[in-house]
């Protein structure tokens, strides 16, 4: 009986190119999520606007860009999770301390409002993975 050789299941090669499409391929996906939290923060502001009044609209605001910071702060923290880092950094979760402390001292802020506007990202990723095609 011949001995068969084990020949190495991983190519160096192809395995770069998977991690740098996989790379690129996770930027995009951060813009569209970014764009589509742009979109319905701007929907979100309008109705506030319309319906309520124009300091719920503007804390509306301030907690939706917290909210875009926060998002932002942990895309950056879990793209350099294997390259640089072994675990998710905890520094984003000093936006909704910040978004809080600046609405009690802030007396034009609201606080539901905001809060609201903060996790107006949720949506946009619910939005995106549902329009996005699956693999």
């Amino acid at each position: 009986m011949a001995s068969k050789e084990l020949k190495p299941s991983i190519d160096v090669e192809s395995s770069q190119e998977t991690v740098g499409g996989s790379s690129t391929e996770y930027v995009s996906l951060q813009l569209r999520i970014f764009k589509m939290t742009l979109v319905v923060t701007a929907f979100s502001v309008l109705f506030t606007i319309i319906f309520f009044d124009f300091h719920a609209a503007m804390s509306l605001l301030v907690g939706a860009f917290s909210g875009i910071l926060y998002l932002r702060l942990l895309a950056k923290s879990i793209g350099s999770l294997g390259k640089e880092s072994s675990s998710v950094s905890k520094f984003q979760l000093l936006v909704p301390v910040l978004l809080i402390l600046a609405v009690i001292k802030l007396p034009e802020l609201q606080l539901l409002p905001a809060l609201v506007g903060f996790l107006l990202y949720k949506p946009s990723l619910i939005i995106q993975f549902l329009i996005e095609p699956s693999a």
